[in-house]
């Protein structure tokens, strides 16, 4: 009785064992879906100058760094020096076909090139800095960089003893054309007897160019210099006659440190990050952004010892009222250079208006050419 209870026992154990032995086990991971997993999410730029540039390129490149920094499940890649030309389409092209799933095209002249590629990639989130085009997968983006530039006039303004002041500009479409008139508007609150000579280069970075323009109208009896570019030239050329700089982009000051007063500046990293995670979480939506000082994309460098107090106080004050959103620099009344009234007292120019400037307030001496 005890062995056939034995041998019952045995058959069990052995009837368990064949069970769990063919049981099959789960199945590891393939390599593909491991590496899958740990993939990073590819996102690149294009930039119209060299990243070394100091200027326009190299601000986006330090906001292409932050994000980097901010989200380490990111992977990016930079191709620079690209022409505002069908070369663009190109490099588009190939960023899209390496797999990228966002592409930041910083520069005006990418508009149509973008919005070409975009068609052939439904699946990548472009964004094109500057522009007005949009799709579905294509976003623009831009900051109120004229809220700087009038800070930064105010302090021209206060500087100039020749009343004449130089702005080096690039091209004349409307967002260089913004820039000018509210900088003229802050140098005309500081000091309304001042005026603001135009010389345009047709140029974003030509350091040699920029720099002869800046000495040209240094020679006129300019006795401060602002600038549209991505140089240093025009900085540079002030420093070596005496005279005082206002930069652009970036803090500039090491280029010119007797002559630099201070520089409406970029800020993009925050707005690359905000961007990118709402891709990736699926939470993007095509939008034409225009952020502002308040959102901390454009700002007003640090001013140096150069300037006086008295154009600090008045800088932080209107600093203050843009910032509290209380008044911004395209308020009435407003004329052009011909006398005539534009914006009427106490109204405010529509960012339709503003992005379609096509002429030039009142204080401003020179002509857009068309």
């Amino acid at each position: 009785m005890k062995k056939r209870l034995l041998w019952i026992v045995c058959i069990a154990l052995i009837g368990v064992l064949m069970i769990t032995g063919c049981t099959p086990k789960p199945a590891p991971a393939a390599p593909a879906e491991e590496a899958k997993k740990d993939e990073k999410m590819k996102v690149a730029f294009i930039y119209v100058g060299p990243v070394g540039d100091a200027g326009w390129s190299f601000s986006h490149d330090k906001g292409r760094e932050y994000l980097v920094s901010q989200m380490p499940d990111v992977e990016t890649t930079f191709v620079e020096s690209v022409p505002e030309g069908a070369d663009a389409e190109r490099v588009l092209t190939e960023l899209a076909e390496k797999g990228n799933k966002v592409i930041f095209a910083t520069s005006f002249g990418y508009m149509d090139y973008v919005e070409n590629v975009a068609k052939k990639y439904p699946d990548v989130t472009f964004l094109h800095c500057s522009g007005y085009k949009t799709a579905e997968n294509v976003g623009t983006y831009f900051g109120r960089m004229y809220q700087p530039r009038y800070l930064s006039g105010l302090v021209a303004g206060k500087k100039t003893q020749s009343n004449v002041i130089g702005y080096v500009a690039a091209f004349p479409i409307p967002e260089v054309i913004r820039g000018i008139n509210a900088f003229a508007l802050g140098v005309k609150e500081a000091n309304p007897d001042a005026v603001v000579k135009v010389v345009w280069t047709n140029t974003w970075y030509d350091p040699a160019k920029e720099k002869e323009a800046a000495k040209s109208l240094l020679d006129a009896g300019a006795d401060v210099i602002a600038q549209h570019q991505d140089t240093p030239g025009p900085q540079q050329a002030a420093e070596e006659k005496g005279a005082f700089s206002i930069g652009y982009n970036t803090d500039m000051s090491q280029f010119a440190p007797k002559a630099y007063l201070t520089s409406p500046v970029w800020n993009w990293g925050p707005y690359y990050v905000e961007t990118v995670k709402a891709v990736q979480e699926g939470t993007w939506k095509s939008e034409k952004y225009w952020g502002s000082m308040k959102d901390g994309v454009t700002q007003l460098a640090p001013m140096t010892d150069l300037v006086d107090a008295e154009a600090k106080a008045l800088v932080e004050a209107k600093q203050k009222e843009i910032l509290d959103g209380t008044w911004d620099v395209f308020t009435g009344e407003i004329k052009d250079q011909t006398g005539a009234v534009r914006v009427n007292a106490g109204q405010r120019m529509t960012d339709e208006e503003m992005l379609s400037f096509d002429w030039f307030v009142e204080g401003v001496e020179g002509t857009i050419p068309k």
